[in-house]
């Protein structure tokens, strides 16, 4: 028997747990959303990556249908988010930059319901028992991305909430450094370079002639970061080709 605090979960935790949910297959969003008053439609969208439509105590919660299952069920939990905790407006359509575990730069309120997502789909409590002494890596996080049926990017991101030694999560393209987050004890007087070095399997995937996950590899954290001390510095690095020419790499101070 699953023993839970039920008075420390989160709100969107708490919702899981009223909807019975104990098990990661448990986790329905679109009964979920019923339950509330909400109706979900997988369609093409223009210029979005879902939106809300609210009328009273009823919404329609559109989803885009040709993004991937992780993407498609964070949407719907960040949408949902909105409907639950902004009842006070009646529509948002919100693009591909407001979704997201890994936008700190976005608006409160979508920021807010990043985060709701985030514990709908990843919730602590199912999470962490889960992962249980496992270090972070790309490997664990594809694996709970499969069970959890969430993205690989929100998986990874999760993990940081629990790691033990400095680490970050950083997405690249070709040209440059999109975004990066780091583990609390990450050290701010380190930097994440903006431009991939040639010597790593990460430029290789941007450029394409890698592709797939690649094997965690040991080398000179000078091809990552910048800051006092790195040129004596190691880190372990592990990079995954994502779609759209992304590369997203995992980086543990050795």
């Amino acid at each position: 028997m699953m023993a839970v605090d039920i008075h420390k979960l989160s709100r969107p935790e708490r919702l899981l747990w009223g909807h019975g949910v104990r098990k990661p297959e448990h986790i329905d969003l679109e009964a979920i959303a019923s339950a509330r008053g909400a109706y979900v439609v997988y369609r093409k969208l223009d210029g979005c990556a879902a939106r809300l439509v609210a009328a009273g105590d009823r919404a329609v919660i559109s989803v885009a249908m040709d993004d991937n299952l992780g993407r498609r069920r964070f949407s719907l939990g960040h949408e949902l988010a909105h409907w639950m905790q902004d009842a006070q407006r009646t529509s948002f359509k919100c693009s591909s930059t407001d979704i997201g575990p890994q936008n700190a730069e976005a608006k409160s309120i979508e920021a807010d319901a990043n985060n709701f997502a985030s514990q709908l789909i990843l919730p602590d409590y199912l999470v962490w028992p889960w992962v249980a002494d496992r270090k972070p890596s790309l490997d664990l996080a594809k694996a709970m991305g499969g069970e959890f049926q969430a993205s690989l990017t929100a998986s990874a991101l999760k993990l940081l909430h629990r790691a033990k030694v400095p680490t970050a999560i950083t997405c690249h393209d070709q040209r440059r450094l999109k975004w990066s987050r780091r583990s609390r004890d990450f050290s701010t007087d380190l930097y994440i370079l903006n431009e991939l070095h040639q010597d790593t399997i990460a430029f290789e995937m941007a450029f394409g002639s890698a592709k797939g996950l690649g094997r965690p590899a040991r080398e000179s954290a000078s091809r990552w970061i910048s800051g006092p001390g790195t040129y004596r510095m190691e880190v372990w690095s592990q990079s995954i080709a994502l779609p759209e020419g992304l590369v997203l790499s995992m980086l543990t101070i050795a």
